[in-house]
């Protein structure tokens, strides 16, 4: 293997930092807008062409805000969003810097949409412990579709069986593998070293 690919949400990043619940827990809370009302108006219709480039987070959030909650601005809820989606798994990203320190080579394969791939990178510094990103955005296919895969595989320019990969979401793992990756599902409990011995098998 001269490659692992790893997934970001449900690997790398688990909810809120302070206490790892999913990001939205205390949306209405804190911001004052109902979590059921958000997803109807704005993720259902919306969000697979945002996930997968057609469309942009920021200008589309604005337009739904401003029907159902006019008060508040898109920089203010997507600030809250990716400030309380950022619990980092430390324990991991050690692991995978001293595999990445022997030799392979590290991407992030997720499923996101721009302005919070950037902030991974950026704010999070992930930038620092990985090769690069393939999101789902930016090459315009989601996991698990097959075009994920062969385009992130046509751009690391290596066979897939040089490619190991790691996620939460079983439909991924398996699309992975048909396409020819080596692929582990990560759940609670997983650790690198097992993943590393199943790719090695």
């Amino acid at each position: 293997m001269k490659i692992l690919m790893v997934d970001v949400d449900g690997v790398l990043i688990h909810g809120q930092p302070s206490d790892g619940l999913p990001l939205f827990t205390y949306l209405e809370r804190d911001l004052g807008l109902k979590l059921d009302v958000l997803q109807e108006t704005f993720f259902k219709p919306y969000w697979l062409d945002i996930v997968t480039g057609r469309d942009a987070l920021e200008p589309r959030l604005a337009e739904v805000l401003g029907r159902i909650a006019p008060q508040l601005h898109a920089k203010t809820l997507i600030d809250y969003w990716f400030e309380n989606d950022s619990r980092l798994d430390h324990g991991l990203l050690e692991d995978l810097s001293a595999l990445r320190a022997q030799g392979t080579k590290m991407f992030l394969a997720t499923n996101q949409e721009h302005m919070r791939a950037t902030y991974l990178m950026n704010e999070l510094g992930l930038s620092s412990r990985f090769d690069g990103i393939f999101y789902s955005a930016a090459l315009g296919h989601q996991k698990p579709a097959a075009e994920f895969f062969r385009l992130a595989t046509e751009r690391v320019g290596l066979a897939t069986s040089e490619i190991g990969f790691i996620d939460d979401v079983e439909a991924n793992i398996a699309a992975a593998r048909q396409f020819g990756w080596k692929a582990m599902q990560w759940t609670a409990g997983s650790i690198l070293r097992d993943a590393i011995a199943a790719f090695s098998a």
